[in-house]
């Protein structure tokens, strides 16, 4: 697929190290991909850092892109592997993964979650523990499947999979939570 005149001139001049072409498609990506980050850390803060070195490496490897794919998809990995990176390397590690049981939901509502807004759905994820919401964004945010989580992550498939439930019973509890407690 070809890129646009104006993108290609864009990103040649981000290869030749122009500081105003990397401002400009610094400025042309960094809020999508700042919300992206958001998705996989606790804060903005650690979201801001994770764009900011998620953009080193984009001006880094530029000469890599090959225009086989569009450069917002190409961006948005590099942005979900340094999140991803950032958050093994931290306090959280693989071992968060296997976590307790998650309780089964009171009465399942099928059309819960086709009611909330996107807002909402966020803020509900947010609230899952790391791995969930991981593996959660990972496959059905991203569109990634469980084996290429599985590499990601160094974890098993069969994890991914156990860790993809475990999320979407907790949602559907802390939905549950939050609807019982506006109804008080």
């Amino acid at each position: 697929m070809p890129l646009s005149t104006e993108l290609d001139a864009l990103l040649a001049a981000c290869r030749r190290r122009e500081p105003a072409a990397q401002r400009a498609l610094y400025v042309r990506y960094a809020g999508r991909m700042l919300g992206v980050a958001r998705r996989y850390v606790r804060s903005v803060a650690e979201a801001e850092d994770v764009l900011q070195d998620a953009f080193v490496k984009i001006f880094t490897h530029l000469g890599e892109f090959r225009a086989e794919g569009s450069l917002e998809g190409w961006v948005r990995r590099i942005v979900v592997t340094t999140a991803l990176n950032h958050w093994q390397s931290g306090q959280h590690r693989r071992q968060q993964l296997l976590l307790d049981d998650v309780p089964e939901p009171f009465a399942p509502d099928a059309d819960a979650f086709d009611r909330l807004g996107v807002a909402e759905v966020l803020a509900l994820m947010e609230q899952l523990p790391d791995g969930c919401r991981m593996v959660l964004n990972l496959y059905a945010v991203d569109g990634y499947t469980h084996g290429e989580i599985a590499e990601l992550l160094g974890i098993q498939e069969s994890t991914s999979k156990a860790q993809l439930s475990k999320a979407r019973k907790q949602l559907t509890l802390l939905h549950q939570r939050q609807a019982n407690y506006l109804r008080l």
